[in-house]
């Protein structure tokens, strides 16, 4: 909560002396009053209004967001927040933001397919071990990169699960709920039309399962992924945050410079970076 306090004082500091020269200049005076007023209010620095929307934008989000915030520049944090908003436009413009916050509550529509979708295939980057396996083209070009680059530490990574329909995922879901039952399922998977796969930038690292992490692939990914725009979307702790369990496997293709700022400030929490983006962009 340190960053929280550090801009939210700052704001309120500004506000006091926008308040005292308010307060005087409505106040009866004679001459010298007013001359002094005026030329105290013509000393006062003129306030950001980013800063300003940066502070109201801060203190809307959760405590807990707030508190893995860590003491910095607020000037510092809005440079690099308009450099992430800018690599939006290195995605489809006639598609959903990169940054697009889906997750319990908030949802797509039960149509809404990604534009362009490429087929993945076994190749010299990686392997997939299921058929009728899409991703968006920027996630399809970002994941060759990065297969590419494990392939040459010696590491070759396999994909199990992209993108996916509503109506896949409708079938999933109540799959796992005649398995697990409701509460279980939904701490391991989506309803339909609130699952990242269905973004088409989503994707499930083979094995799909809690032991991902400890293998030669999963710890090469862990180290390298953010370099080539992956993110973690459901971190270990983190459950009461993004709705469901640890999923190790689970990555959401960003880019590099929303990786490197989800890192920066948020505590490389996907979550936090793309609730706080979202709240900015409605704000």
């Amino acid at each position: 909560m340190i960053k929280k306090t550090l801009i939210i004082t700052t704001s309120l500091l500004i506000l006091t002396f926008t308040a005292c020269a308010k307060s005087k200049a409505a106040a009866p005076a004679n001459k010298e009053t007013s001359a002094v007023s005026t030329t105290a209010a013509a000393a006062q620095p003129k306030v950001n209004p980013e800063i300003e929307k940066l502070n109201r934008v801060l203190f809307s989000m959760s405590d807990r967001c707030k508190a893995v915030i860590p003491n910095g520049d607020p000037e510092e944090f809005l440079s690099d927040l308009h450099k992430v908003l800018d690599s939006a436009s290195e995605f489809s413009a006639d598609d959903l933001s990169p940054f697009y916050l889906i997750n319990k509550t908030h949802t797509v529509s039960s149509t809404y397919e990604p534009k362009g979708l490429i087929h993945l295939e076994n190749n010299s980057a990686y392997k997939v071990n299921k058929n009728n396996l899409s991703l968006r083209p920027e996630a399809y070009r970002a994941l060759a990169e990065l297969g590419t680059a494990a392939k040459a530490d010696g590491v070759t990574l396999t994909i199990s699960s992209t993108y996916r329909s509503y109506e896949y995922q409708k079938n999933l879901f109540d799959y796992w709920v005649s398995v697990d039952g409701l509460e279980e399922a939904e701490r391991e998977s989506a309803r339909p039309g609130t699952s990242q796969h269905q973004l088409g930038l989503a994707l499930d690292f083979a094995p799909v399962d809690d032991a991902f992490d400890q293998t030669p692939g999963g710890k090469w990914v862990y180290q390298h992924a953010a370099d080539y725009g992956w993110s973690l979307s459901f971190p270990q702790g983190y459950e009461d945050v993004t709705g469901y369990r640890w999923e190790c496997w689970h990555f959401r293709y960003i880019g590099v410079t929303a990786c490197q700022f989800q890192k920066k400030w948020f505590g490389d929490v996907q979550q936090f970076m793309i609730e706080f983006l979202n709240a900015w962009q409605s704000s």
